[in-house]
């Protein structure tokens, strides 16, 4: 009977979560197309909103550990479920994804996406696109902020391995920013897929920055090593033993 409830509060609050995504969107449209400040102040009252509800509508809290960053810097970011693109874009003040470009075509999100300024990448193509980036900020028309990429390329479920790709190591390196990376358990709480949310304390921690000047294989070591390291913590934290669940 307890888990039909809490299933039961999950639906409610995934159905009234998207349905929130769109009054938002709605509503500051106006403001998000004339101005970025716009498009950033809505972002940031959904993420406050979901934040809000997950807490009384299915016991679910999130919290930020560590230090966000304020600067222009590389976020390195273990991704699990959509809960930690939702608490790393609250903690820090001009954050921008990269993406899959088939986003850009999604309602709501596409628009806002494109105006706060997250970098699309097609499939197969992603070393064009960190070319351009680089261009970019070199020419200084890349937009300010902390540019936020996942180095396993996709939502990895608790206890599954998945190796790091080198576009991180490659935006470290030609970007010439530091790197911080960031851990989490969110995946053991809300699932990669499904509806179920389960209770608890979903945790993002910012870690201690990587400086830049590390070449990209040693950088690209240290990254893995810390993010896993720091996030089977967190999971073992939240009552998931990552050690006895590696797929």
């Amino acid at each position: 009977m307890g888990y039909a409830i809490q299933y039961l509060r999950s639906l409610v609050f995934v159905g009234q979560m998207y349905l929130a995504m769109l009054v938002i969107g709605v509503v500051f449209l106006p403001w998000a197309a004339v101005s970025r400040s716009g498009a950033f102040a809505a972002c940031k009252t959904y993420c406050r909103w979901v934040i809000w509800t997950a807490r009384w509508m299915v016991s679910l809290k999130g919290e930020v550990r560590g230090t966000p960053p304020t600067d222009e810097v590389v976020i390195a970011a273990k991704h699990q479920s959509f809960f930690d693109i939702i608490l790393i874009f609250n903690a820090v003040p001009a954050g921008k994804f990269i993406m899959k470009r088939e986003l850009l075509w999604t309602p709501v999100i596409g628009l806002y996406a494109w105006r706060i300024g997250c970098v699309p990448v097609n499939r197969g193509k992603r070393g064009q696109a960190i070319k351009k980036m680089v261009a970019d900020v070199a020419k200084g028309t890349a937009r300010p902020g902390q540019l936020i990429i996942y180095p396993q390329g996709t939502r990895v479920a608790p206890g599954v391995r998945k190796p790091y790709k080198v576009g991180s190591a490659v935006l470290y390196t030609e970007l010439g920013q530091d790197c911080v990376p960031v851990a989490t358990n969110v995946g053991v709480f809300w699932p990669r897929t499904g509806i179920y949310r389960k209770p608890g304390l979903a945790v993002v921690e910012f870690l201690p920055r990587i400086a830049k000047g590390m070449d990209k294989d040693s950088f690209l070591a240290k990254l893995e090593d810390e993010v896993e390291t720091a996030s089977t913590a967190l999971m073992l934290e939240a009552g998931f033993d990552a050690k006895n669940h590696n797929a």
